[in-house]
């Protein structure tokens, strides 16, 4: 029988801080969605001024990046590199800015993050991930 970690209360609110305080500091409106190995959600922040629409698409990235046991970036870079044919998996947002959380080699986690550029985003869900790393 295997054994692995889980994230706590504790940890998910350390993370949406983490993650709250890095997009605070580069003034970026987002939401921030943290979920668990089977990429069901565990907490939710919405930044003041972040669109409706981000709490939904960051809730997807983080459940497809716990799922899919990688970077949601990854998705996004096969689909731009010519496997379109990926956009028929019946994943939602297969974009950058899903992070997943891995400890002891195992994927316990997940931080997914919408409203700024791809990048900005994957850079917000990382700081999440750091929080507890």
């Amino acid at each position: 029988m295997h054994t692995k970690a889980v994230l706590n209360l504790s940890d998910v609110n350390a993370i949406l801080d983490a993650a709250q305080q890095e997009a605070e500091a580069n003034h970026w409106a987002v939401t921030i969605a943290v979920a668990d190995d089977g990429g069901h959600l565990l907490g939710l922040r919405r930044l003041d001024g972040a669109a409706p629409f981000s709490a939904g698409v960051a809730s997807e990235k983080a459940r497809n990046a716990a799922i899919g046991r990688k970077e949601t970036q990854v998705f996004e870079e096969m689909i731009n590199n010519g496997r379109t044919a990926f956009v028929t998996a019946p994943l939602k947002a297969l974009l950058t800015g899903g992070v997943p959380v891995i400890v002891d080699g195992q994927v316990i986690a997940s931080v997914g993050v919408s409203g700024v550029k791809p990048d900005q985003d994957a850079q917000v869900a990382k700081a999440g991930v750091a929080a507890i790393g």
